[in-house]
């Protein structure tokens, strides 16, 4: 069982950063694709970002040009920057792991998901 662990989360003003971690131990990461997805109170878990293996990235709308994607496989880590933060950006941050994913800004694309991370902007 692949066991995903983010960090990173906090609380910050309109117009802050954070920087999300998430770990995904096995070897097989370099090939996977790692994407993360956030969920508010009372909706559902939407997608924000992805990388695969070779390093393509696809982002939401709503994140686009706010939010970067990188991965290091050295480290197994995915990362994902996320600058000028608003108000609707207050969620749990999920990160999940995908292998020979069709789907990947799609929850049923992944295999793994870690617990969540909260992040909370305050205005």
């Amino acid at each position: 069982q692949v066991q995903l662990v983010e960090s990173g989360g906090g609380s910050v003003q309109a117009g802050g950063s954070l920087n999300l971690s998430c770990v995904a131990p096995g070897r097989t990461f370099s090939g996977s694709a790692m994407g993360w997805f956030r969920q508010a109170p009372g909706t559902e878990r939407d997608f924000v970002a992805f990388i695969s293996g070779g390093y393509y990235t696809e982002y939401a709308d709503s994140v686009n040009g706010r939010f970067t994607i990188s991965r290091d496989n050295s480290k197994n880590t995915v990362f994902l920057q996320m600058n000028n933060l608003t108000p609707e950006d207050t969620a749990v941050y999920y990160c999940a792991q995908g292998f020979g994913s069709t789907a990947p800004t799609k929850r049923y694309g992944y295999n793994y998901w870690g617990r969540g991370t909260q992040v909370t902007v305050s205005s």
